[in-house]
């Protein structure tokens, strides 16, 4: 890919960010809430699969 359009897309996404937490916090604040939680949920999952190789 090229730089310019890499450049492109990353500036537009931070942009993007920007324009829906500004504009629309509460359901930015629900969709950090959610990877937050499948993160937690991915971590348990890991823990707990760790915890059961060393029983």
């Amino acid at each position: 890919m090229p730089v310019f359009v890499k450049k492109l897309l990353t500036w537009g996404s931070v942009a993007f960010l920007i324009y829906f937490m500004a504009f629309r916090p509460d359901g930015a604040a629900q969709v950090f809430r959610g990877i937050g939680a499948g993160l937690m949920a991915m971590f348990q999952g890991f823990g707990d699969f760790l915890t059961s190789l060393m029983t």
